[in-house]
């Protein structure tokens, strides 16, 4: 098995002393030789970081140690390199940019459904809309049969383009997607917001879609934001082009 570990993950939870924390974990994963990208914020904590398996298990004890964060649920897969150049631990208002006031996770999220339960929907033919939160890059790369795009090239303009959304669209079931499921907190709720009529997220995103049923009903890859640019749906790497800087 390939020695480098992958790891996504995200809690929203509230934060304290995020200074010191940056400091704790960027001398955490020099330590151990990690790389990738930490987000840390008031209202949680975002990741995306790989590395042997040794110091992803210190990293992870490290925020698990973290009041509000005892519960993180984490998606890993596994490369041969390396998928990043460097570690950095950045502080920032939002730990996934969205820029709508009263949007708080926190608080409030919309009802999840499993992996499992999605593909039972899917299998059925049941009436739905599968809303694609992602940017349009992403898309490209792949995504479910049938899914409706948002047609977005930032999630910050994700509240504008719902304006575009036909308006049947809110009278049936919606399951909002992403990658790994963080943008999905803040979008579900914002379309219960604009008067969807019942919503729902995708639990864990395409990643944890792929890991728990692989690729029933998807068609392409799911796009990443590391060397990898994207996975298929055994989690295997596809392509050694550069992708676009940043995390989901």
């Amino acid at each position: 098995m390939p020695s480098t570990v992958n790891i996504a993950a995200y809690k929203f939870a509230a934060l304290d002393d995020l200074q010191g924390r940056k400091q704790f974990f960027l001398e955490l994963a020099a330590a151990h030789q990690l790389r990738g990208t930490i987000m840390l914020s008031e209202e949680g904590i975002n990741l995306v970081v790989a590395g042997e398996r040794a110091g992803i298990d210190a990293l992870l004890s490290a925020v698990r140690a973290v009041p509000g964060l005892e519960e993180i649920e984490v998606k890993e897969s596994f490369s041969e390199a390396q998928p990043f150049d460097r570690m950095l631990v950045k502080i920032k208002p939002e730990i996934i940019a969205f820029g709508v006031e009263g949007i708080d996770p926190r608080e409030h999220t919309s009802p999840r459904i499993t992996a499992q339960e999605l593909k039972a929907w899917l299998d059925e033919g049941r009436r739905f809309t599968l809303l694609d939160t992602r940017n349009n890059f992403e898309v490209e790369a792949g995504t479910f049969d049938g899914a409706v795009a948002v047609d977005v090239d930032n999630f910050r303009d994700l509240p504008r383009a719902v304006e575009s959304l036909p308006q049947e669209m809110r009278d049936h079931p919606v399951v909002t997607f992403c990658t790994g499921g963080i943008r999905c907190e803040k979008a579900a709720p914002f379309l219960e917001r604009q008067n969807f009529r019942e919503v729902y997220q995708l639990d864990g995103g395409i990643l944890k879609y792929f890991e728990d049923v692989g690729g029933a009903h998807f068609h392409g890859n799911c796009f990443v934001f590391d060397q990898r640019v994207a996975l298929d749906p055994s989690l295997e790497a596809v392509s050694e082009e550069t992708p676009p800087s940043g995390t989901e």
